[in-house]
């Protein structure tokens, strides 16, 4: 008998798609192009004189340098007029000098100085330290800070009790806030949160304040009193001595940090009964 072939099932498969592996492209990090507009600087803190010249070459004196970290050594600095640089070694010719003034403390460059621009913002050793360059981006976002603080100095200082108040006030006004009233002391409280948000702050989470306060209260009281050479603590009604203060240190300072000891909080605590 001739053997059957055997038939052979086979099964058609549907061409797959080749997938091709796609290579991770590296980026590299934009650098931020140097921007052709007018600039304007100013002179940082609290200086403000009618004119204010800084260096704009450099000598022994005033040294202006700029370490090139490619080439890696310093490069003079100088100002002239008729030169495309700020960079000493890459002017060609003569150099027309001119000085640097900052009138009332600002100075404004427009954008055809492009040598001084680059000079005042990139280079010069003495930019934020002296004078800064204005960044309306930078100045809002510091105006937006300044705002959230003052509104949560204001919203604290409206929920604060008068007592507290005080206590915070006496900081900045002394012996005066005895003589307020509590209206005059809300008052004050809401423009010194406006005024300077960030001590106000400070002053509020500073548990001290309000200790030094009750000291201060109760010797005004006559509940305690302070010796004449403001070094001995003693309850007024009978002279018994409560503390000594610490040498070359603030009384009522160290009338705050005794009430935090396991002595002093009883004394806390009877001189508070009394002044209620």
């Amino acid at each position: 008998m001739a053997k059957e072939a055997k038939a052979v099932e086979t099964t058609e498969v549907a061409p797959q798609p080749t997938v091709e592996k796609k290579q991770a492209v590296k980026t590299k990090p934009t650098v931020p192009e140097w921007e052709i507009k007018d600039r304007t600087y100013y002179l940082i803190g609290k200086r403000n004189p009618l004119t204010h010249i800084i260096p704009s070459k450099h000598s022994r004196r005033y040294p202006l340098l700029w370490f090139d970290e490619k080439l890696g050594k310093q490069r003079e600095l100088r100002y002239a007029t008729n030169q495309s640089s700020p960079l000493a070694d890459e002017q060609k010719g003569e150099a027309t000098m001119a000085h640097i003034i900052f009138k009332e403390g600002t100075l404004f460059v427009p954008k055809q100085k492009q040598n001084l621009q680059k000079l005042l913002s990139l280079y010069h050793p003495m930019k934020g330290s002296i004078y800064d360059e204005f960044d309306k981006v930078t100045e809002a976002k510091d105006e937006i800070v300044e705002l959230e603080m003052q509104i949560e100095a204001l919203n604290a200082a409206r929920e604060m009790s008068v007592d507290q108040a005080e206590a915070i006030l006496r900081v900045e006004l002394g012996s005066k806030v005895t003589q307020m009233s509590s209206k005059e002391i809300k008052r004050d409280l809401l423009l010194f949160a406006k005024k300077d948000p960030n001590l106000f702050i400070e002053l509020a989470t500073d548990e001290n304040v309000h200790l030094r306060n009750v000291a201060i209260v109760a010797t005004e009281n006559r509940i305690i009193k302070l010796s004449d050479d403001n070094r001995t603590f003693s309850w007024a009604s009978n002279n018994r001595k409560l503390m000594t203060v610490p040498f070359d240190e603030n009384p009522y300072s160290a009338m705050a940090a005794y009430f935090k000891t396991d002595e002093g909080t009883e004394v806390l605590r009877s001189i508070e009964k009394k002044l209620q």
